[in-house]
């Protein structure tokens, strides 16, 4: 292992990060509908679990309304009951093959709610962050300590994790921004 290969898979650990971050930013909803919101609502499909986009076409209907078009129609009462149970709190309606979902407006507290969540997904992203830093650090002081880098390698190799580590830092903190501006947003 070299220096190199440690910064390398810092960087790729650190984007790991970055894109969970991202994914669960995108489940926490704003009262705007997009396809997103139900990815993680899983079917019983005739015994086995699997996800709505496998039974059927998300769509948003218009800014505030989405859509599922249920290809087996049997499913249907299945899928409405899946939504109905998930942690969302949306209400379908059935229009035949098609579940109509309206997004209920966001009360001034549950935005307030919605925004410590994320606060809460963007630290833990942050701690994550930080442990990589840590796990990147200690690898390099191994390296050292095997004699395969100089001291001066070594320290540069430290302040060039830290400047990754700033830079994906700074980058969960535009996150934050990004989404506690759009879950204020009346």
């Amino acid at each position: 292992m070299s220096i190199a290969d440690v910064k390398k898979g810092m960087e790729h650990k650190m984007q790991k990060s970055l894109e969970v971050l991202r994914s669960d930013l995108t489940k926490i909803r704003t009262g705007r509908a997009h396809t997103g919101l139900l990815d993680h609502i899983q079917i019983d499909y005739y015994g086995t679990q699997v996800p709505i986009s496998d039974v059927g076409n998300v769509t948003v209907l218009d800014p505030r309304t989405l859509g599922v078009q249920v290809w087996d129609k049997t499913m249907i009462a299945k899928v409405e009951k899946a939504i109905r149970n998930s942690d969302l709190g949306l209400n379908p309606m059935v229009l035949g093959d098609l579940l109509r979902l309206p997004m209920p407006s966001l009360t001034e507290e549950r935005r307030r709610d919605l925004t410590k969540v994320v606060s809460h997904e963007c630290e833990t992203a942050r701690v994550a962050m930080r442990n990589l830093r840590r796990d990147a650090n200690a690898a390099l002081k191994d390296l050292l300590k095997k004699k395969e880098c100089s001291e001066d390698e070594e320290h540069k190799a430290q302040d060039d994790v830290q400047k990754l580590t700033d830079k994906y830092v700074t980058e969960v903190d535009k996150q934050f921004a990004q989404k506690e501006t759009e879950l204020m947003a009346v």
